[in-house]
């Protein structure tokens, strides 16, 4: 009997029974049954509880975030000559409380959206479904100028940012560009001389026909060519 069990539970005597003494003492801390579920059941009630209040908490700091940004948001805009354009952010659930474990995520209770009404009369629909990409951008550009970000290493694209704009409103917006590139790299596509003025750098894209083909080049300007270019 013991060369059996020293060839199942150890090499030793001393190692079976050490094995032997392990078992019993997980046993005792597995318990009943019973007297488990109901300690993971008390360590689950104590984990919603934190949850919850943490959840709520973070519910309420968001929706008063929401106001603050719809009404900076909205008056960016309008110095990007989208003044009739109506921004807002919409809560889905509407009013979260977290009563419904089913809405239970790793980011909270509820998902947040961004809606956009480009002209009056229009309802608020989701931005990611209805803004042009000129639109895009200078919702990009306006909200950038609102929500300060210092992430190292990030790279922002304006395309189509001068789309339906010009004079006034186009200086105002190479000085947002610019404002953000304090932070950030920022490259941007333009046609105005107003907005590439701002900029640090430039680069001229140019087509030519070569051979018979339609070739895109780059070229970086310098010196006299960066005040010929503008």
């Amino acid at each position: 009997l013991v060369e059996r069990l020293k060839k199942k539970y150890g090499s030793t005597v001393e190692d079976v029974l050490a094995f032997a003494e392990r078992c019993r003492r997980e046993l005792d801390l597995l318990g009943s049954p019973e007297q488990q579920e109901k300690a993971l059941e008390e360590r689950r009630a104590r984990l919603a509880a934190a949850y919850l209040e943490r959840a709520r908490a973070l519910s309420r700091r968001r929706r008063a975030a929401a106001a603050e940004l719809r009404r900076r948001v909205q008056a960016e805009l309008a110095l990007l000559a989208m003044e009739k354009t109506r921004f807002d952010v919409a809560f889905s659930p509407p009013d979260a409380d977290g009563s419904d474990p089913a809405t239970w995520t790793d980011r909270g209770l509820e998902r947040a959206e961004f809606l956009l009404s480009p002209n009056p009369g229009e309802e608020l629909r989701p931005l990611a479904r209805i803004a042009s990409g000129g639109e895009l951008s200078r919702i990009m550009l306006g909200l950038k100028s609102v929500v300060r970000s210092d992430a190292a290493g990030l790279t922002l694209v304006f395309d189509e940012v001068d789309a339906g704009i010009g004079g006034r409103v186009a200086e105002v917006v190479g000085r947002k560009l610019k404002a953000v590139a304090a932070r950030q790299q920022v490259l941007c596509v333009t046609h105005l001389p107003q907005i590439a003025a701002f900029a640090d750098h430039h680069l001229a894209v140019r087509k030519r026909v070569d051979r018979g083909r339609t070739v895109t080049g780059v070229a970086v300007l310098t010196g006299d060519g960066r005040v010929e270019e503008i």
